[in-house]
């Protein structure tokens, strides 16, 4: 079996944390699935937040990247982490 490396991303609201940031975030979740770089993604039960995985991403960088764009980063909504996931 084969290892290949994903990116999880995993974001938790902060207190302020804003509904209407939760369009444009699915937007642009919705912008990765369309690129092939988004494998899944869903919230948590007790809506402290959420997360999803990343493929078909070339580095952590660039995972860094994509993820500074996510409207939950941008607005300061939530605080989102990136883990390096090997997978198989």
């Amino acid at each position: 079996m084969s290892i290949v490396t994903r990116y999880l991303v995993v974001a938790m609201r902060r207190p302020a944390f804003d509904e209407a940031v939760v369009a444009p975030h699915l937007a642009f979740l919705d912008d990765l699935r369309a690129r092939g770089q988004l494998a899944m993604t869903g919230g948590f039960a007790d809506r402290s937040g959420g997360a999803y995985v990343l493929e078909n991403v070339a580095s952590l960088e660039q995972a860094q990247a994509i993820v500074a764009a996510d409207p939950l980063a941008t607005t300061g909504s939530s605080d989102l982490t990136i883990h390096e996931w090997n997978t198989r």
